[in-house]
């Protein structure tokens, strides 16, 4: 095979291997580098009776990685703080940032608690869908034990998948409870606290019809400051509660839920609060009030 030839295939597959070594290793720069590591073995080697270039690329790729898995933990360092906020790569900062977006810093968080192994065996068979057989030769075990290796992983990603995704509600709910408490209390500045600069506050037709009866709300607001002026003083009736497992409140004259308040929360401030009234809408929604 000749070196061009070589080069074409490896460039048709570098965004996917660089995706299983970013996924690997957290890190962009290491993830290029054990790419790079993978052409020059793909250069030294004679390759002309390998029948998948691709998978064995991918083979070539995942032993790099999981040796600076091994030499990383053995060095006790890490590519992610403790938090789980990411540390940029002092070359590229912008495209780390980017990368890890694309694949998750809770996700990425996660993995870094993996073992070397199972984290190989985790990610090339369940995000790549590499064989155990294949697995079995990177991590140097049966099939069998590279089977548990990746079982063992997934459990664990799992696991902390749903302590983060509790963590989530709980610090969800420690925001609704506050916009709430500062409505209630005619708080304006406690009200701004929580708002996003842009927050929307929307409703659907029936929402809009009966605050136009009510004239309470006419139309969608949006600002920090029109909606926290819309708010101050009100709510006293809403009650918190899980929406469809998300928080947020409604208002239930009588135990009939009538309004529900539904919030979109980023970066610990209120983004958007809809208020759903249609009843066809609100019958199809799983409510449970809150304590």
């Amino acid at each position: 095979m000749d070196d061009e030839w070589l080069a074409e295939r490896f460039e048709a597959d570098r965004t996917r291997l660089q995706a299983v070594a970013y996924r690997l290793l957290g890190s962009a720069s290491e993830a290029d580098d054990a790419v790079q590591e993978a052409w020059l073995r793909l250069s030294r080697t004679d390759t002309s009776e390998v029948e998948n270039l691709s998978g064995w690329l991918t083979t070539v790729v995942a032993r790099v990685c999981l040796d600076m898995l091994r030499s990383r933990r053995s060095r006790r360092e890490q590519p992610l703080a403790l938090d789980g906020e990411l540390i940029p790569d002092a070359a590229d900062p912008e495209r780390e940032a980017m990368l890890a977006e694309s694949v998750g810093l809770a996700m990425l968080a996660v993995l870094q608690r993996l073992a070397p192994a199972e984290r190989v065996a985790f990610v090339l068979h369940d995000v790549f869908g590499v064989s155990f057989e294949e697995i079995a030769g990177i991590v140097g075990r049966s099939p069998v034990a590279a089977r548990q290796l990746a079982s063992r992983g997934r459990r664990r990603v799992q696991g902390a998948s749903e302590d983060g995704r509790a963590a989530d509600v709980a610090r969800q709910r420690d925001i609704v409870e506050a916009f709430f408490r500062a409505s209630r209390a005619g708080d304006f500045q406690a009200l701004l606290a929580v708002l996003d600069p842009d927050v929307a506050l929307r409703g659907d037709e029936a929402a809009l019809r009966m605050g136009v009866r009510s004239g309470w709300l006419t139309s969608e607001l949006h600002g920090a400051k029109a909606v926290a002026e819309q708010f101050a003083g009100q709510a006293q009736a809403a009650q918190l509660a899980l929406i469809d497992g998300v928080p947020g409140a409604v208002w239930a004259p009588g135990g009939t839920s009538r309004v529900v308040f539904g919030f979109t929360i980023r970066n610990g401030k209120v983004v958007e609060i809809e208020l759903a009234a249609d009843t066809e809408r609100l019958s199809r929604l799983k409510i449970e009030i809150l304590p």
